[in-house]
């Protein structure tokens, strides 16, 4: 692994191998390997994808969307992609991942900052996110593995969906769709939103929704502050609606995890995340009918 890494950083930085050195590896993720690497006295960070991820991401996508974003200044500076193997080099920012902190809720206002310089750019993404046709591509995956989605996850996804004609009256912006708490680092001078493999237009509830992956009370706390006032019930029915949906994503991208052998391979058990994921999307869609 670091001799493919320091030789991969070697042709991308035009220097040679002794200048290279592998720090350490950033620990968080369940998807991709990510290490910090040094260079003739400057810091990067090195991405590595995980079994299979070609999947679920578009590496010619992503690669796209992050040049689209470049100009907004809070993504970490690209170096080196490569769209075959998914290999990225980025300068390494200063600062704590948000997941990381011990009190998330302090920095909110930095969140709401960094979603809005994206969302209220202007700018449009490659292409959309496509949530319904998403989650079809990846229930299709793990039915090619031999899986048969049981009769909870078929009427929860029923209950979604008859949400449809709701959801799809919103604006679409370009969002960054994975915008968890992990992937957003606090900077001494800004914060930044990294890792932007699902990047696409959509509803910025989403992003919202999305901020709650870990602890959805934060979700419900950000919301306020993302908006500048107090929330309207159509507002927060899209951010439970929302977060229901990413849980059924999510529940299936599990499964897959779990069918290629990667709960064994990783020591996470993938079956019981998708179970958990599949008893969040019905508390969240319970949520929902409040409003």
């Amino acid at each position: 692994m670091e001799s493919l890494i320091c030789s991969t950083t070697t042709i991308a930085l035009g220097v040679a191998r002794s200048d290279v050195t592998v720090d350490y590896r950033l620990m968080g993720g369940m998807s991709n390997l990510m290490y910090v690497v040094s260079a003739k006295g400057k810091k990067y960070t090195f991405r590595i994808p995980g079994k299979n991820s070609e999947v679920f991401v578009d590496r010619k996508e992503e690669l796209f969307n992050i040049q689209i974003i470049d100009g907004l200044g809070i993504n970490n500076k690209l170096v080196y992609f490569d769209t075959k193997t998914g290999y990225k080099l980025s300068k390494f920012v200063e600062g704590t991942p948000l997941g990381e902190m011990p009190d998330p809720e302090s920095h909110l206002e930095e969140v709401a900052c960094v979603l809005h310089r994206l969302h209220d750019s202007g700018l449009k993404a490659h292409k959309d996110y496509g949530p319904y046709e998403r989650l079809e591509k990846y229930e299709q995956e793990v039915k090619l593995l031999g899986y048969t989605h049981d009769e909870k996850y078929t009427h929860l996804k029923s209950v979604f969906l008859s949400h449809r004609e709701f959801l799809d009256q919103f604006e679409q912006v370009i969002c960054h769709n994975d915008s968890q708490i992990s992937n957003i680092v606090i900077g001494e001078e800004q914060p930044y939103l990294l890792d932007w493999e699902f990047a696409g237009n959509n509803d910025p509830m989403y992003d919202v929704a999305c901020v709650g992956n870990k602890d959805f009370g934060l979700a419900l706390k950000f919301l306020p502050v993302y908006l500048g006032r107090e929330p309207r019930a159509e507002e927060y029915r899209r951010v439970y609606l929302w977060r229901a949906f990413q849980c059924l994503q999510w529940h299936n991208v599990a499964l897959y995890k779990e069918m290629i052998g990667l709960s064994q391979d990783l020591g996470v058990d993938f079956k019981g995340v998708a179970t958990l994921y599949l008893a969040k999307a019905e508390e969240f869609l319970n949520g929902a009918n409040q409003y």
